[in-house]
Parts: structure tokens; C-alpha cells; sequence
């Protein structure tokens, strides 16, 4: 995986999340999210390795996905935790480089399903989601702290075993 220097041609590349490019993803999720993430998540997604990565157009950082593995249920889970791009670059297909680099990582490693948590007036990211086989299988009231409304869909992608 590139760290994505800058003298490579193309335009949008997916990159290695590092402590060059860390404070600008955070940047990138201040713009995109109503939520705003503490500096232990920032420290959590550098050591997260393939499960956080960012998108760079023109070497710019405009997007990115930051995730976890969730143990629960008997079942090994990956919890999409931020999966965005900024509103002036959405449309070329970064969001879906973002989520197909997570479903790979969780085929490759016999995961058993993606979840993720969407703002229920989100029809945007749930119609994203709903493209790529996700399916709301629960709502949560009063999920969100401090924005409106409060209430999130919990998104899932159940796994196919190979």
C-alpha cells in the first residue's frame, strides 16, 4: 500500500494513514461529521493499520475511512467507525475505493459482517450503503449526543464465506 508520495500521476490514490497525513484526515472528518473524534480515536486509527485509510486527490486529503474489529456475539465484526469525503469530491468514486478497500480486508480475513451506525436523515450515506448490500437492521434512539435528530440506523453486510 502507498504511503503516496507526491510525484506519483494519479489523481485520486488510496494511502496509508501515518502521522504525515493524520492531521489533515482529522481536518477532513471536522468538515464532513457532526461529531467531532478526541485525540485518542486519532491515536487509535494510526495503530489501526489496514482498517484506516485515506483518499488523496492530487495529493490532497479529501477523504477517508477509519475502522475497528468488533469481537461480540460470537462473531468477529468489522465496526466502520467514519467512512467520508469532503462535500466538493464526492460523486468520483472515493467513498466506494474507501468501502472496497474494508469489504477486501474483511473477505481476506473470513470476517463476518461490516456494521456502521447512519444519522437516520442521512439519505445520502443510507442510499451509499444500500448499494453496497447493506441493510438497516436496527435503529437506535438517542445515539447521537448534542446534534438532531438524535436516532441512528445500524447498517449491516453480512459476509459470504468462501
Amino acid at each position: 500500500m502507498p504511503n503516496c508520495p507526491s510525484q506519483q500521476q494519479e489523481r485520486i490514490k488510496l494511502c496509508v494513514v501515518n502521522g504525515e497525513n493524520i492531521k489533515s484526515l482529522r481536518r477532513c472528518n471536522q468538515v464532513i461529521f457532526p461529531v467531532v473524534y478526541n485525540d485518542k480515536f486519532y491515536k487509535d486509527v494510526l495503530a489501526s493499520n489496514e482498517l484506516a485509510r485515506v483518499v488523496t486527490y492530487d495529493g490532497l486529503v479529501v477523504g477517508g475511512v477509519c475502522c475497528r474489529i468488533d469481537n461480540s456475539n460470537n462473531q468477529k465484526r468489522v465496526y466502520i467507525m467514519t467512512l467520508g469525503c469532503l462535500p466538493s469530491y464526492r460523486r468520483l468514486g472515493i467513498g466506494a475505493l474507501l468501502l472496497e478497500h474494508v469489504l477486501n480486508y474483511a473477505q481476506e480475513n473470513g470476517l463476518d459482517s461490516l456494521y456502521l451506525h447512519v444519522q437516520i436523515n442521512n439519505e445520502n450515506a443510507l442510499a451509499f450503503y444500500k448499494k453496497f448490500g447493506f441493510e438497516i437492521i436496527d435503529t437506535k434512539e438517542n445515539y447521537y449526543k448534542r446534534i438532531e435528530p438524535s436516532a441512528a440506523h445500524v447498517l449491516q453486510k453480512e459476509m459470504k464465506k468462501s
